[in-house]
């Protein structure tokens, strides 16, 4: 069983998952970018902080849509060690350090963005009281998590019919938050979950207006890619974005 502290820097599942599409095409291949990119502000001049930021794809969009500095946070040296090759521009950081204890000065940042990280957190409720700290006032938070229907479970896997063929997808324990053992790119991965409920009113009870709440779809350009259109049969990502109210 991997945790985060050590799954991305294991050379076997390292290997697995730079073969996935969204590892090799960044954010042309990722299918909630098309949603999550219409939730981000306006970059020019801002500071952003990118929590979980793996190879670095949302840094460099923000450096290239004007930002005026970006810090990319991870515990990967593997995924930020590829950050660091891919990235030109010199107005982006990148800090190798846990997301879930990293600390930055009161007001420090402009908007804060995190992609598919917060479900290997065991508190969401932690990270949204520091991230409401670290925020200047009216700051955005954009954030995407693993649905709560897909973490329910457990497995992250569907159900299958005698010839192979899949039947349904199970949604089992919905109020039982937690731990979970996912089976990840054929690796048991630890992750948890917690509920819509706990997502959105963790948020209110540390200071943000939630602006918007979305479960996106593949777009239509990716539904011939293998699996696609299996996606529409069940949400697999949460996207929430919020203002700080200080």
């Amino acid at each position: 069983m991997f945790l985060m502290t050590d799954i991305y820097d294991d050379d076997q599942f390292f290997q697995k998952y730079s073969e996935m599409n969204r590892s090799k095409l960044g954010l042309a291949g990722a299918g909630e970018w098309p949603t999550l990119q219409q939730l981000l502000p306006d970059f020019r001049g801002l500071s952003v902080l990118d929590l979980g930021c793996g190879y670095g794809w949302h840094c460099r969009y923000a450096a290239e849509h004007g930002a005026k500095s970006v810090v990319g946070v991870d515990l990967s040296e593997k995924m930020l060690t590829v950050a660091r090759d891919q990235t030109t521009a010199t107005n982006v950081t990148y800090l190798k350090a846990d997301i879930a204890t990293v600390s930055f000065p009161e007001n420090q940042f402009d908007v804060v963005i995190s992609s598919l990280a917060f479900h290997y957190l065991p508190s969401f409720a932690q990270v949204t009281a520091a991230v409401h700290g670290y925020l200047k006032p009216q700051g955005r938070f954009i954030f995407s998590v693993e649905h709560p229907v897909f973490t329910a479970e457990g497995h992250q896997d569907w159900v299958y019919d005698a010839a192979g063929k899949i039947s349904y997808f199970p949604v089992d324990r919905y109020f039982d938050e937690g731990q979970r053992l996912a089976n990840f790119l054929d690796t048991p991965v630890t992750k948890y979950h917690r509920t819509l409920t706990t997502y959105f009113e963790d948020l209110v009870s540390h200071g943000f207006t939630v602006d918007h709440l979305q479960e996106p779809q593949p777009p239509q350009n990716m539904l011939d890619q293998p699996g696609m259109k299996d996606e529409l049969r069940r949400p697999m990502m949460l996207i929430m974005a919020a203002t700080n109210q200080k």
